[in-house]
């Protein structure tokens, strides 16, 4: 399940990527039209500027802006950025990885399902974007 933190990464996004214009966005307008706490928005907004996905300006007329069009962040970035493994066992992450204590996975029937999960998952979440999240 999502947690509310990536959802709500998600709607600010979403937000963003749906105006006419390319930003800069105000936090506090973008936290009042899609009815997310302020504080906790702020703290998402400044973990996607350090992972690159965001850029800032600060001063009049500033705020949030996209480093790169939304059509070309996909899903998969954001969700590892804000909730880390995507896979739902460690021992299928690709880029968590963490060899199951009490399993061979050699041997363990979870461990390929959720291998099959895992590539489904990342099928989808790294071929649609953010510009994909926008409806019209």
């Amino acid at each position: 399940m999502l947690s509310k933190k990536t959802q709500y990464a998600f709607k600010a996004l979403t937000f963003m990527a749906e105006q006419k214009h390319v930003g800069p966005f105000l936090i506090a307008e973008i936290a009042e039209k899609k009815k997310i706490p302020l504080k906790f928005l702020e703290s998402i907004l400044l973990e996607l500027k350090k992972a690159g996905i965001l850029n800032s300006k600060k001063g009049k007329g500033g705020g949030y802006y996209f480093n790169a069009a939304p059509s070309s962040i996909n899903l998969a970035t954001v969700m590892r950025l804000i909730e880390g493994p995507i896979a739902l066992l460690p021992c299928v992450s690709l880029h968590f990885y963490e060899k199951c204590s009490d399993c061979n996975e050699k041997k363990c029937g979870l461990n390929k399902i959720m291998i099959k999960v895992r590539d489904k998952t990342l099928s989808i979440l790294e071929n649609q974007t953010i510009a994909d999240l926008v409806t019209h």
